[in-house]
């Protein structure tokens, strides 16, 4: 049986790499931050990664990133079917015909992440998400679809955890505006927020489903705001094709199929 203060050890390292696991290198206070811990908990835990190569500290900058080992297994993980792998055909089709860019976003926990990114040919780019970056649900198109399908006790449950950290962050965005677009989105089958998370700018999504029928992925195209409220009839249907078709092949039947090839307009 294993004890508490394993246990309690084993989500103190989880919540370090999922921190680190950001395109940018981190400070010692930024890690404390994200994760609750105090400095010397922190401190020791990352210099035990570090001597195991999971994390790598920079020495002339102070600054921490994944190491080594932590590629290794993300290496490991090509070996397994995952959504990106399907919905990228479908990432490079949104791009071409938005001009906009298109992202792929996947849960974890409380938050939803940027896993894959497709940029358009329009100059103007929607540049903040990269991959790796990571959201509370309901902030931006992609993270509100991840929420907005839940079943209503665990959509609840999410915004009571999130609510009042997502205001303080983002002081556009309040529990009365998400519980609206949780309302809006449902009944129009895609998700629209215009100028709530970056000034100027929106997104619009829609979520992909699992074979419990819970939203496991989600497309967004994020672009300035009145591109996308001036083609939102042609925006979302492309998006609901395309979280549609990834749905079907990647988790039909609730498990995935052995061609992982998805030929995007099929």
């Amino acid at each position: 049986m294993s004890r508490a203060s394993d246990s309690t050890s084993v989500e103190k390292v989880c919540r370090i790499l999922r921190t680190l696991s950001v395109p940018r290198p981190l400070r010692l206070s930024d890690v404390c931050a994200a994760t609750g811990l105090s400095k010397p908990t922190a401190l020791r835990l990352l210099e035990s990664l570090g001597d195991e190569g999971f994390v790598r500290r920079d020495p002339g900058t102070k600054r921490y990133t994944l190491g080594d080992e932590a590629l290794v297994l993300g290496i490991a993980m090509q070996s397994r079917t995952h959504v990106s792998r399907w919905a990228r055909p479908w990432l490079i089709r949104l791009a071409g015909l938005s001009g906009d860019t298109v992202i792929l976003s996947t849960r974890s926990g409380v938050e939803s992440v940027c896993v894959d990114r497709e940029f358009g040919a329009y100059p103007i780019r929607a540049n903040y998400l990269d991959i790796g970056s990571r959201r509370p649900l309901g902030v931006g198109a992609g993270s509100m679809a991840l929420l907005a399908w839940l079943p209503d006790e665990e959509s609840k449950a999410v915004l009571d955890e999130i609510a009042p950290g997502v205001t303080a962050r983002y002081p556009r965005i309040d529990r009365g505006l998400i519980e609206s677009e949780i309302r809006g989105a449902r009944g129009r089958g895609y998700t629209l927020l215009l100028d709530v998370v970056v000034e100027r700018m929106g997104g619009i999504g829609a979520p992909i489903f699992g074979g419990d029928g819970k939203p496991v992925a989600a497309f967004s195209i994020a672009a300035l705001s009145d591109r996308i409220a001036n083609r939102t009839t042609e925006l979302a249907p492309a998006l609901q094709e395309a979280a549609a078709a990834v749905s079907a092949r990647y988790f039909e039947n609730g498990h995935v199929e052995d061609d992982p090839q998805v030929s995007a307009g099929q």
